[in-house]
C-alpha cells in the first residue's frame, strides 16, 4: 500500500474542524452506540479481538447503552449508576489494555508496520492525522474526516489492511479485531490537545520505551522531541 505525499496535519482545533456540516448522529451497530458528524473530529481507539475479556466487553456494552439512555431523556445519573460507570469508564478500559492481554500481535513490526501504512494511506485525502500510536493490542488516532467519508468505513479499511498482513505473516485465520470501536467526538481545542497529549504519551505509561510506532504532526507542540516517524 503505498503513501501518498500529504502535507502536515493543522494544529489547532480551529485549523483541525474549519469545515463544520451536519448535525451530531447516533449510529447504532454491534454493541455501541456511536456520535458521528460530517467532518468530525475523533478521538478513535480500537482493539484486537483478545485484548479484551468477553464479560468486560459486556460490561462497555451496558455503559455505553446507559449512558444513551440517559442522554436520550436529558435525565441524570442516579448515584448507583455512576458506580456502574466509574468501573468501566475509559481509564479503567485503558488499564485492561495497557496490562499487555492477549496476543499482543501489533507488537510484531510487521503488522505494526502494516498498521501504520494502513492510517497514512488515506491522510490528505480522506482524513487529516493529528496523532496515532500502534499499541502492542490496540490503536489510538486522533483525525479529522473530511467531509462526505463515513467514520465506520475508514475504520474498515484501517482494520481490513492490518488484519490481512497479520493474518499472513502469522500464519493464522479467524478475527483479527474485536469488532466495536471506541469514538469520540472532539470538541474544543482543551479536548483536542488532552487527546493528543493521551497519545502521544501513552507508550511510556505502558513502560514500553523507545517505542517506535507512535507519530504526532511536526508542528505540534505538544509533540515531545523523541516520537519518531516509523
Amino acid at each position: 500500500m503505498a503513501h501518498p505525499d500529504a502535507h502536515s496535519p493543522p494544529t489547532s482545533f480551529q485549523e483541525a474542524t474549519h469545515l463544520r456540516f451536519g448535525e451530531v448522529r447516533v449510529r447504532n451497530r454491534g454493541r455501541l452506540p456511536h456520535w458521528e458528524k460530517d467532518a468530525g473530529l475523533y478521538f478513535l481507539t480500537f482493539h484486537l479481538a483478545d485484548s479484551l475479556p468477553n464479560s468486560v466487553l459486556k460490561k462497555i456494552a451496558e455503559r455505553h447503552q446507559m449512558l444513551a439512555a440517559v442522554k436520550g431523556k436529558g435525565a441524570r445519573l442516579l448515584p448507583e449508576q455512576k458506580e456502574l460507570l466509574e468501573g468501566y469508564s475509559h481509564r479503567r478500559i485503558e488499564e485492561y489494555f495497557d496490562r499487555g492481554s492477549g496476543s499482543c500481535a501489533l507488537g510484531d513490526p510487521r503488522i505494526a508496520g502494516s498498521m501504520a501504512s494502513a492510517l497514512r494511506f488515506w491522510h490528505g485525502k480522506r482524513y487529516r492525522l493529528l496523532a496515532w500510536c500502534i499499541m502492542p493490542n490496540h490503536v489510538h488516532v486522533v483525525a479529522r474526516l473530511f467531509p462526505g467519508q463515513e467514520l465506520a468505513a475508514v475504520m474498515k479499511s484501517w482494520k481490513l489492511h492490518a488484519a490481512r498482513a497479520a493474518n499472513q505473516a502469522l500464519g493464522r485465520s479467524g478475527r483479527f479485531w474485536q469488532r466495536e470501536y471506541y469514538d469520540h467526538l472532539l470538541r474544543s481545542q482543551e479536548e483536542l490537545d488532552h487527546a493528543i497529549r493521551y497519545v502521544l504519551e501513552n507508550p511510556a505509561k505502558a513502560g514500553l520505551s523507545d517505542w517506535a510506532w507512535v507519530w504526532g504532526s511536526a508542528e505540534n507542540p505538544l509533540s515531545p522531541p523523541q516520537v519518531r516517524k516509523p
